[in-house]
């Protein structure tokens, strides 16, 4: 596939989740997709496996990180790790809304703290309700009333309030956060499932094109793409389906 500007585009909204258990899993990956500029998405399943050297490898090779570890503590906690993962050079981290604004804040001051001379500030997101969250156990379990759209739109303003850069949220409530909040406000939408893939445990999903439509900013893909028996072909069949 030639990299046109188009698919250049295209590519950069992709996330492509590496959920490995081991670094040599994702290189095999890596490997593969060589080429294509997409974000790479760390977890804590591979963080916790292969550590910060593997986000450094990472972005030698050129890619741009998003360390998803959902940070959620007190905010004298989350700003010392905010401060840490700014330092390891990501591009983009993640931490939980329902921490408080006092926390959210916290994180943008340890990322401010860290910054290094002439580094580029990393995005901070917010994360609302898992994509796995359905309204009976978001009322019946978590103990939040009201609809998921109401929940989340609550977490939006926190962040939103707190300085951050955007939130991690459902495809399906990406029109509501762009009104709430303006389209540079970045949403981060999992959930995201090609035509005719398995659905797995996401309660909320689009497809690629859907997800665009909505005017989402990233999309983060996983299983649909690590697991499949041609990774690069379907990860360029979903670039193809977003030009």
């Amino acid at each position: 596939m030639g990299l046109t500007r188009e698919r250049e585009q295209a590519a950069g909204k992709i996330m492509v989740a590496l959920d490995y258990a081991d670094a040599a899993s994702a290189e095999r990956l890596l490997n593969e997709l060589e080429g294509i500029p997409c974000y790479m998405k760390v977890g804590m399943q591979l963080f916790y496996a292969a550590g910060p050297a593997f986000i450094t490898g990472l972005k030698e090779r050129g890619y741009r990180v998003f360390l998803d570890v959902k940070m959620h503590d007190i905010p004298n906690t989350v700003k010392g790790g905010s401060g840490s993962v700014t330092r390891l050079g990501v591009d983009m981290f993640n931490v939980h809304a329902a921490g408080g604004s006092a926390m959210l804040e916290a994180a943008v001051e340890g990322m401010e703290a860290a910054l290094a001379a002439g580094q580029e500030r990393p995005s901070i997101i917010a994360v609302t309700q898992l994509t796995s969250t359905n309204q009976a156990m978001l009322n019946e379990q978590i103990g939040i009333a009201g609809t998921v759209e109401q929940a989340v739109l609550r977490y939006v303003e926190l962040a939103r309030a707190a300085g951050l850069n955007g939130v991690v949220a459902s495809p399906a409530e990406v029109q509501a956060i762009k009104q709430a909040c303006g389209v540079s406000f970045q949403t981060v939408t999992p959930g995201i499932r090609p035509k005719g893939a398995d659905v797995g445990d996401q309660s909320r999903i689009m497809t690629p094109a859907e997800a665009l439509k909505q005017g989402t900013d990233y999309m983060v893909i996983g299983r649909p793409i690590t697991a499949a028996a041609n990774s690069r072909a379907v990860l360029e069949a979903i670039i193809e389906e977003l030009i």
